[in-house]
């Protein structure tokens, strides 16, 4: 009895020889950003770039954005592919979340409930849903149409747009998770003046992140009208003067998120 295959074995007619299985997990895995792909691979990642980003994004955000086009041309992607900056960022929260444990006297267990908590819910989970939000608007609404300096196939790339939450995130995170937390003492108070800090406070971390929003779409060549993102600003700006009224965000808002 021949032990060889009587017939040949049959392909796909697409002259493909990768098994449907093998090409549906290589289709999943490229949906999948570069940057969560890359998230184990720590001696790629270049920390000393990401700890530059952090710092002029608070200093000069536009200069961050100065080499988009730049890294389309040699990655083409709009979207970062180094993850460093997302674990810095994990980590200052990590930081900032034993830190409130000890102001609020967590237990160990607590404590690091805490640090999940505003790695993945504050930072992650948010930041995807605004993400997703701010990428179906921009490609139905902030798109131009297509001509030579907007080639057809020009379209914002959702893990661009998650790299655009990450920059803005972080001003925000050095207002209400770090210096709120060493404001805690007057935030609380019951004056007026302590109000202002507290309500400004939160003014200033909101208004930074719509800016920055706005800043890294923007720098898209193929977005119109994104003036559109900044409008935002007007009912901040306008909740932010009926607070002075007499309502402490931060006196609301510390006891719901903490529980106390």
């Amino acid at each position: 009895m021949s032990v060889l295959p009587l017939t040949s074995p049959t392909f796909p007619h697409n002259g493909s020889s990768s098994p449907a299985p093998l090409r549906s997990a290589g289709s999943l895995s490229n949906r999948i950003p570069v940057m969560f792909r890359r998230l184990i691979r720590f001696q790629q990642m270049d920390f000393e770039l990401a700890a530059w980003q952090l710092t002029y994004l608070c200093l000069a955000p536009k200069r961050v954005y100065r080499n988009v086009y730049f890294h389309k041309q040699t990655k083409n992607t709009w979207a970062r592919d180094d993850p460093a900056i997302l674990i810095l960022i994990s980590a200052c929260l990590a930081v900032s979340a034993i830190a409130w444990s000890v102001v609020y006297s967590y237990s160990p267990i607590q404590a690091i409930q805490l640090v999940f908590l505003m790695i993945i819910r504050d930072y992650l989970f948010v930041g995807a849903i605004i993400a997703t939000v701010l990428w179906l608007f921009s490609n139905r609404v902030l798109l131009s149409p297509p001509s030579h300096s907007a080639p057809s196939d020009s379209s914002v790339e959702w893990a661009y747009v998650f790299d655009v939450h990450t920059n803005a995130f972080f001003p925000l995170y050095l207002t209400l998770y770090l210096a709120q937390l060493f404001l805690v003492p007057v935030v609380l108070k019951s004056n007026w003046i302590c109000l202002f800090i507290s309500n400004t406070l939160y003014l200033a971390a909101f208004a930074q992140y719509i800016y920055g929003v706005y800043l890294g779409l923007n720098a898209l060549p193929f977005l119109v009208r994104t003036e559109i993102l900044l409008a935002p600003l007007l009912p901040l700006l306008t909740g932010y003067i009926l607070s002075l009224l007499g309502f402490n965000i931060a006196k609301h808002v510390l006891p719901m998120y903490f529980g106390s």
